[in-house]
C-alpha cells in the first residue's frame, strides 16, 4: 500500500532503473508450462480418424446413465465467495464454508430471489440464473463453531453441548461476513457444443458445475467426500483390513460428455478411514499390541495429529494437536477457582482434575500421556480414556501388503453383485429430487447404457523348438513346451539370508525345471549361509557382510546369484541387496522367499531369470516372421513412461520417474529401463531432456536411443511410440507441449536433421467405468474393446480388456491415443495394443495394460527401493507437495547402474 501523506518509506526509495530494450523479461517454470501450452501451434489431443471393425461383436452394458438437458437455454452464473469472521479475519478452516452459505440460504431467501445455490465448500458458487445484484454482503450467525471437519465436507452436528467455559474454540467467532460477487456467466448451451466435440472452457466449467450440485447434494447427506466420490457414516460399508485402518465403501458419480451423448457414470469407490471409536482401541489396533501400556507414545503422537475426537461427556468436539509430556497423574495445569468474590489459581494434575473436581471414573489413564487440543503456548488436555475418534477421517498413508490384499479380497465384486449395487445407488440418491438439477432441466436414465464391444482375437506366439500356439481365454503355460530363446547359467551361486528351506532340493528343482524348458544351468558354484551372528544386524550390516563372504568364497565375479529372503513380502534386505548388486557389482540376481515350491513356482521363477539374463519366453509370432502394421516396416522405439510418488500422507518424499524402450528391432518384447527422481508429487518428467553443455545431454531420451541404435543394427528409429501412465485428462496438453518437446529436443541434439514420427498415447486404469455382459455373471471376454457410444465425442480414445478378469469386476484400461504423426488405421493400433499386453515376460496371461508401461512401473518400484526414503511427515492426514517457499526441494539421486546390466530386463 502506498503512504498517502508523503511521508511514509515509500517516497524514501529511488525510482526503479529503466530497462534496457534488448532485455526479455525471465518467466518462472510454471509461467513457462502454461505458455508452452498456449502456443498459437501448441498441440492438441487429435480427433478420431475412424471406428475399429476387427474382432467378433458382443452385446454389453455399461454403468454409464443417459442424461437429458431441457433447460438449454440457460445461463450458469458464477459468484465468488469471501467469508470473514466480524473482525474482518478471512475463514481459513474448511468445513464452516458450508453451513455459512447453508445459513445465508436460509436467512436471505427472498433477498436472493429464492435461488438455489450450488456451492464447492470454498470459495466458488453458482446459480442458474442471477442473483439480483452483482454484489451481495450478508451477516450470519451460527451458533456453536466447531472445528474443522472433514475436507470441509460434513458439517458438524449442531447439536453438540460444547464444554464453553474451560476451553477456547478454534472458532470463537460465532457471526460470519459473507460476500458473493459475480465472476462470470456459463451458457448452459456449452454442453451441447461439448458433445459435439467443441469443448471449450465454458463447457468445462459447466460440467464442473453438475459435478459441484452432485457433490453438495452428497454433502448434504453427511458424507465424507473425496474429490467426485462420497461415502456414509454407515457401518455397514466398512471393512476392518488391520492396523486400525478400514476400507469404506462409497460411491463415485460424476458427469461425462461422450459420443452418445451427455451421462452420468456411478460406480463404487472405496477410500481408507481411521477405525472410529476410542482412541486407544484405534491405537491398539494400529501397533498390534495388547495393552495401552505396551503403547509407543511416540509413533502414536505422529499417527494421532490433526485427528479429530469427541470428548465425553461433553461430546464437544477438537482436532488433536499432541500428547501430554507427562503422564495423567503427574501432568500439572493452571486451574481456576471460585474464591469468593474473585478467582484463585492452583496447579493440579489433569488426573486429580477430572476424577475428584469433575467426579468422572477413570479405568485405566492415570499412567498414560494426556491427548492435547490445545495450542502450543495453552495446550489443553484430557485423559485418553474419554477421547473417542470420530467417523469418517480419512486414512491417507501407504497400506502394508497385509492390509491391501485384505482390502482387495474384502472389497471385490463381481459382475452381477456390482450391477445391483449401483442400480441401488441411484435409486438411493434420488438426483430428480435435487433442486438444482430440476432447475437445470437435467433428468437421468436409470439403465445401464447398451454398447458394442469387440472381441479381438489374441495374437498368436512363438516359443522353442519353432512351436507357435494362440493362447485361450488370454492364458497359456509351459507344459511341454520350451522357451523360444533360453539362456546358460554357467557361474552362479545361491545366498541365504536365513530363510528355511531345503536348498539342496530347490536347487535339484530348478535346474530340472530349467532343462525342461531349454535353460541349461550348471550346479552351483557355493551355497552361501549367512553367520548367524549377524541375523539381528541392521540390512546394510548384513548385506556387507555377505558380500564379503562372497568374495572370499567364490573363485571370480558370478553372472548370477539367486538369493533366499526370509519374509515373502517387504524385506528389509531387497533393497539394500538390490542395489549392492546392481548398481556397486553388476550382478544380476534373483529373490525369492520360498514357502511351498513346486513346479509352477520354479517355472515362474525361471521365466524372470531368463528375461533378466539376456533370454525370451515367448515372442509374438507377428514380431518374429516380422509383419506387424506399421511397425516392422521401418525402424521403431516403443517407450513405456511412468511417474511412481509416495502415498498421499508422505509430501517429501521423492517422485520416480522411469521410462522404458525396446531394443533390438524389429523385436517389440525386449526392453531396458532408465529411472530417475524428480520433486515429490509432480507428475511431468523432468529429465527427458537435461542438457549440460554443447555436446552433453544426460537426460534420460538420449541414453534409450543410443541404447537403441547399437542393438538394432546402427539404424536410429524413424517411429517414436510412447505410451505414458497416470495422467489425467487435464494434464494431456502437457504431455504433448513439454514432455514431448523434450523428447523431440533430445532427437535434434543428436541428430538436427533427423525427425522421427511420433505416436503419444495415454493408459488410465484410475477412472470408473465398467462392462458388464448382460444376462450372465461372468466377466468380458479377454480382447474386449469398446470405441463407440461412450467413448470422446471427439478425442481418439478406446476402452480394452485384454486379460481374463478371474476375480471381481474386470477394470478396463482406457487408452488415449494423443498424436500419431505415422498413419495406423483405428484396427492396426488397437491391435498393436492388444499385442503388447502378451509380450509380458514375467507371466503366461495377456496383462491388463501394455508391457511397457508394466516395466516401467517395476522398473520405478525397484530402484526406488534401493533408498528407502523415509516417511518424515507427522501424521497419516498431512498434506503438501515438493515445493518450499525458497523453491523446489533438492532431490537425492538413485545410483547408477553398472554397465553390464544397465541394458538389461533387471526389473523382471
Amino acid at each position: 500500500m502506498g503512504s498517502q501523506d508523503g511521508n511514509g518509506a515509500e517516497e524514501a526509495l529511488p525510482p526503479p532503473p529503466p530497462v534496457p530494450p534488448n532485455v526479455v523479461p525471465v518467466k518462472a517454470e510454471a509461467e513457462q508450462a502454461l505458455e508452452l501450452v498456449k502456443k498459437k501451434n501448441a498441440r492438441v489431443p487429435m480427433a478420431r480418424r475412424n471406428l475399429g471393425t476387427k474382432g467378433q461383436r458382443t452385446p454389453l452394458l455399461t454403468n454409464h446413465f443417459k442424461v437429458k438437458v431441457s433447460n438449454t437455454e440457460g445461463h450458469f452464473f458464477h459468484y465468488s465467495v469471501a467469508l470473514s469472521y466480524e473482525d474482518g479475519r478471512p475463514v481459513d478452516g474448511k468445513g464452516v464454508g458450508r453451513r455459512v452459505i447453508d445459513r445465508v440460504h436460509e436467512t436471505y431467501n427472498s433477498e436472493l430471489s429464492g435461488k438455489d445455490f450450488a456451492y464447492d465448500g470454498e470459495k466458488s458458487l453458482f446459480t442458474v440464473g442471477a442473483l439480483p445484484q452483482n454484489k451481495l454482503e450478508f451477516t450470519v450467525v451460527l451458533e456453536d463453531v466447531t472445528s474443522d471437519r472433514n475436507n470441509g465436507n460434513c458439517s458438524p452436528d449442531p447439536n453438540n453441548e460444547s464444554d464453553r467455559k474451560r476451553v477456547r474454540r478454534p472458532y470463537r467467532s460465532k457471526t460470519f461476513k459473507v460476500e458473493i460477487s459475480f465472476a462470470a456467466k456459463i451458457p448452459m448451451k456449452s454442453i451441447a457444443s461439448a458433445l459435439r466435440g467443441q469443448e471449450s472452457e465454458n463447457s468445462q466449467e459447466a460440467l464442473r458445475v453438475l459435478d459441484i450440485i452432485l457433490r453438495q447434494h452428497a454433502s448434504k447427506q453427511g458424507c465424507l467426500l473425496v474429490r467426485q466420490s462420497f461415502f456414509h457414516n454407515d457401518p455397514k460399508n466398512f471393512v476392518d483390513v488391520g492396523g486400525g485402518v478400514l476400507g469404506c465403501r462409497g460411491f463415485h458419480s460424476s458427469f461425462r460428455t461422450a459420443q452418445d451423448g451427455l451421462s452420468l457414470n456411478i460406480d463404487v469407490s472405496t477410500t481408507m478411514i481411521i477405525q472410529p471409536g476410542p482412541v486407544v482401541d484405534f491405537l491398539l489396533a494400529n501397533q498390534g499390541v495388547r495393552d495401552p501400556y505396551s503403547l509407543d507414545w511416540n509413533k502414536a503422537k505422529r499417527t494421532l495429529k490433526n485427528l479429530r475426537i469427541q470428548v465425553s461427556p461433553s461430546n464437544s468436539e477438537y482436532k488433536i494437536t499432541g500428547l501430554s509430556e507427562k503422564p495423567c497423574e503427574d501432568q500439572m495445569f493452571t486451574l481456576k477457582q471460585r474464591n469468593g468474590d474473585g478467582f484463585e489459581e492452583v496447579e493440579v494434575t489433569v488426573y486429580d482434575y477430572f476424577v475428584n473436581h469433575r467426579k468422572i471414573a477413570l479405568r485405566y489413564s492415570d499412567k498414560l500421556p494426556c491427548i492435547n487440543v490445545g495450542k502450543p503456548k495453552r495446550p489443553t488436555y484430557f485423559p485418553v480414556e474419554l477421547c473417542t475418534l470420530v467417523s469418517l477421517q480419512r486414512y491417507t498413508k501407504a497400506l502394508s501388503t497385509l492390509q491391501r490384499s485384505s482390502l482387495v479380497e474384502k472389497s471385490r465384486q463381481k459382475p452381477q453383485e456390482r450391477m445391483t449395487v449401483l442400480s441401488g445407488a441411484l435409486k438411493k440418491n434420488n438426483y430428480d429430487a435435487e433442486p438444482m438439477l430440476r432447475s437445470c432441466g437435467v433428468s437421468i436414465s436409470s439403465n445401464f447404457t447398451q454398447v458394442e464391444g469387440r472381441v479381438l482375437q489374441p495374437p498368436r506366439l512363438k516359443v522353442g523348438n519353432g512351436e507357435d500356439f494362440a493362447p485361450a481365454r488370454g492364458r497359456w503355460n509351459f507344459n511341454n513346451k520350451k522357451l523360444v530363446q533360453p539362456i546358460q547359467i554357467d557361474k552362479w551361486a545361491v545366498v541365504n539370508f536365513s530363510a528355511r528351506c531345503d536348498i539342496n532340493g530347490l536347487v535339484e528343482n530348478l535346474m530340472r525345471c530349467g532343462n525342461q524348458k531349454g535353460i541349461l544351468i550348471k550346479d552351483p558354484f557355493d551355497v552361501i549361509v549367512e553367520n548367524p551372528q549377524f541375523r539381528r544386524a541392521p540390512p546394510l550390516v548384513r548385506v556387507e557382510k555377505m558380500f564379503e563372504e562372497i568374495q572370499s568364497r567364490l573363485p571370480g565375479q558370478p553372472d548370477f546369484l539367486l538369493c533366499l529372503l526370509p519374509e515373502r513380502k517387504n524385506s528389509d534386505l531387497y533393497g539394500p541387496w538390490k542395489r549392492k548388486n546392481l548398481s556397486e557389482h553388476g550382478i544380476v540376481t534373483q529373490c525369492i522367499a520360498p514357502t511351498r515350491v513346486n513346479d509352477q513356482y520354479v517355472t515362474n521363477v525361471l521365466l524372470k531369470i531368463n528375461a533378466k539374463l539376456g533370454g525370451l519366453n515367448s515372442m509374438l509370432v507377428v514380431e518374429h516372421s516380422p509383419s506387424i502394421p506399421m511397425v516392422s516396416k521401418k525402424p521403431t522405439i516403443i517407450l513405456g513412461m511412468d511417474v511412481s510418488h509416495g502415498s498421499p500422507g508422505q509430501s517429501d518424499i521423492p517422485s520416480i520417474a522411469a521410462v522404458v524402450s525396446s531394443r533390438q528391432w524389429p523385436s517389440i518384447s525386449r526392453y531396458r529401463a532408465s529411472v530417475r527422481t524428480q520433486s515429490p508429487k509432480v507428475e511431468m518428467i523432468d529429465s527427458l531432456y537435461k542438457r549440460v553443455s554443447d555436446t552433453e545431454d544426460e537426460g534420460i531420451v538420449r541414453e534409450l536411443l543410443l541404447d537403441f541404435y547399437t542393438s538394432s543394427k546402427k539404424m536410429k528409429p524413424d517411429q517414436i511410440i510412447i505410451f505414458r501412465d497416470g495422467v489425467s485428462e487435464s494434464q494431456f496438453n502437457q504431455v504433448l507441449n513439454i514432455e514431448l518437446d523434450q523428447i523431440i529436443e533430445a532427437c535434434k541434439f543428436l541428430d538436427a536433421n533427423w525427425e522421427p514420427k511420433f505416436v503419444v498415447i495415454v493408459a488410465q486404469k484410475n477412472h470408473h467405468t465398467k462392462f458388464f455382459l448382460p444376462n450372465s455373471p461372468d466377466n468380458v471376454q479377454p480382447g474386449t474393446i469398446i470405441d463407440n457410444r461412450i467413448c470422446h465425442p471427439r478425442n481418439n480414445d478406446f476402452y480394452l480388456c485384454a486379460h481374463a478378469g478371474m476375480i471381481g469386476t474386470t477394470r478396463p484400461t482406457h487408452y488415449h491415443v494423443l498424436l500419431d504423426e505415422v498413419g495406423f488405421s483405428a484396427d492396426d493400433l488397437q491391435e498393436l495394443v492388444h499385442s503388447l499386453s502378451y509380450v509380458y515376460q514375467r507371466s503366461t496371461t495377456a496383462i491388463s495394460v501394455v508391457a511397457p508401461i508394466c516395466y516401467a512401473h517395476l522398473a520405478a518400484s525397484q530402484m526406488g527401493q534401493f533408498m528407502k526414503f523415509e516417511d518424515t511427515s507427522d501424521t497419516s492426514s498431512s498434506r503438501g507437495g515438493g515445493m518450499t517457499s525458497a523453491g523446489p526441494v533438492p532431490v537425492p539421486q538413485l545410483p547408477k547402474l553398472k554397465d553390464q546390466v544397465s541394458s538389461s530386463m533387471f526389473f523382471c
